[in-house]
């Protein structure tokens, strides 16, 4: 049960993550060829940071 909830939690808050990114990108007028390493250095690091929280609830 709380794998499916942090599953969802999860996807919402990286959409909210990347979200925000593209505003940033925007408004800090970030060249298209940046993006994606902005993008993907930033859902990574979200990404690391989901999982070990999971891994500290599974295992506490």
């Amino acid at each position: 049960m709380i794998s499916l909830f942090f599953i969802l939690f999860s996807i919402v808050i990286l959409y909210n993550v990347n979200s925000m990114t593209n505003a940033l990108c925007l408004q800090k007028e970030i060249p298209e060829d940046r993006q994606p390493k902005v993008f993907r250095t930033i859902n990574i690091l979200i990404t690391i940071l989901l999982l070990s929280s999971y891994l500290e609830i599974l295992y506490t």
